[in-house]
């Protein structure tokens, strides 16, 4: 299939609607890298104009991975509604963009329409938009999941309390907990990135965890981040968890690079239902990034944001409590500078409330990168304004262990503060009891974990 157009005099020619999604896309270093990306400015636009001329028909029956060799996108394409689609099936990709943009389209008829979506429907209108759009359109969605907590209700942002230690210490872990809980971090979860992958590693902190969330009754999740069959042996042998993570790709190739199937998925959620600690009944937590895909090489030559919405639509499959991406963290060969983490960050956040699932987002960036901090909070800033369940806090944003800068645990109250946003309600409910937030902003208490230690008494 040749799709053309004629730019300025000059006639340009895409070999498929694969090639067109890649053209596209806003320049990123990872589609460079892949060989993918428009050669000029000029190509861009042309292939632009040609997706806004596809109809949404098209982008569906032209998946970037074949049906019958992946299982992404068997799951994907299986899982449309007939109904929903047949709405907006005959639309063009630039008509499906107004109509989202629309004042009179409101959050219920975006959340039917998603499930007449598939991943590259979904990838292409993000490729017309703007970053505005992409705030604008987000906004008008929440999505809300519930485990032991309710979390992305409307007038909310929450924080994954990250307290990460370079040796798995279990004192170290607990010194950066209570730190940020003196934040008030960990509304959205406790959990942590391990160094050690073992079951006996992973248990001890999840222990440890479950320890402090029962002795000062802190209504929120807990999860430690090891290889989801690790987190699962940890389970089998007692290891009380909330959570069960995993990071995704959106192919099963990048899946089998990870080291799980579907399949495992699968048999961790119905591990969790029988021996985790959870209310539920949304128990997993998926992470994702732009470019992992490529990295593995199982990328079928897309470009990295149609591969990424994939990981959108396979994380709905499972109805999982929280997804992120970790939009800086792979380095400049996937996302160059400040400018392409922006908008990387922008586009799957808008991707997944699109697809359906509650959306957050770990605002970071690796040392090697063309990127500050300041750009940091400038992206963080935007998500939460976008409408973004959650981010990541760790100390002074400097994550030690994964040598990697995120969001500090002061970064939330600020951004909470400036758009009048709150915690999770029962999670802010906790710190008006210990004195660590009243009347929606911290006290003079918040930033001192000695409120977590036997001499000052805490709750019990």
């Amino acid at each position: 299939m040749i799709l053309k157009t004629k730019l300025a005099g000059h006639v340009y020619e895409f070999k498929s609607v694969k090639d067109v999604l890649a053209k596209a896309n806003e320049l990123k270093s990872g589609d460079v890298l892949a060989g993918l990306a428009a050669t000029s400015d000029s190509e861009r636009i042309a292939a632009k104009e040609v997706l806004a001329n596809l109809l949404m028909s098209d982008l569906r029956n032209n998946p970037v991975v074949d049906y019958e060799i992946d299982d992404v996108t068997r799951m994907d394409q299986d899982g449309v509604d007939p109904v929903a689609y047949d709405r907006i099936k005959n639309m063009t990709v630039g008509e499906f963009r107004e109509w989202i943009l629309s004042y009179s389209t409101t959050e219920s008829d975006l959340k039917a329409i998603s499930k007449g979506l598939t991943a590259e429907m979904v990838a292409g209108v993000a490729k017309l938009m703007s970053n505005l759009d992409l705030v604008y359109a987000a906004n008008k969605i929440r999505m809300e999941s519930h485990c032991n907590t309710t979390a992305g209700v409307r007038g909310t942002f929450s924080t994954r309390l990250q307290p990460n230690h370079p040796t798995d210490d279990v004192e170290g872990i607990t010194a950066s907990l209570f730190e940020g809980l003196s934040y008030g971090c960990g509304d959205m979860l406790i959990g942590l990135n391990p160094v050690n992958d073992t079951v006996s590693s992973c248990a001890e902190i999840l222990k440890r965890f479950d320890e402090v969330k029962n002795r000062w009754q802190i209504p929120t999740q807990q999860c430690v981040l090891a290889h989801i069959t690790t987190q699962m042996e940890a389970v089998r042998q007692g290891a009380p968890t909330d959570l069960i993570f995993q990071s995704i790709a959106g192919s099963q190739k990048g899946n089998e690079a990870f080291g799980f199937t579907t399949e495992t998925i699968r048999q961790a959620e119905a591990l969790l239902r029988e021996k985790g600690t959870a209310k539920g009944p949304n128990v997993l937590y998926f992470e994702t990034g732009q470019g992992s895909e490529l990295s593995s090489g199982s990328h079928y030559g897309a470009d990295q944001v149609t591969m990424e919405a994939r990981c959108y639509a396979y994380a709905k499959q499972f109805h999982p409590f929280m997804v992120n991406t970790v939009v800086g963290f792979i380095g400049p060969e996937y996302l160059y500078d400040s400018k392409q983490v922006l908008r990387a960050g922008l586009e799957d956040h808008f991707m997944g409330k699109l697809t359906g699932i509650p959306m957050g987002c770990d605002c970071c960036y690796t040392n090697h990168m063309m990127a500050d901090q300041n750009d940091l909070e400038t992206l963080t800033l935007t998500l939460a304004a976008a409408g973004c369940n959650y981010v990541i806090g760790v100390p002074a944003s400097d994550d030690v262990m994964l040598n990697y800068q995120s969001n500090s645990y002061q970064d939330a109250a600020a951004v909470r503060e400036v758009l009048g946003l709150h915690p999770i309600p029962e999670f802010e409910r906790w710190l008006e009891r210990v004195g660590i937030m009243e009347n929606g902003r911290l006290t003079s208490l918040a930033g001192d974990p000695t409120i977590f230690t036997e001499k000052r008494g805490g709750l019990g």
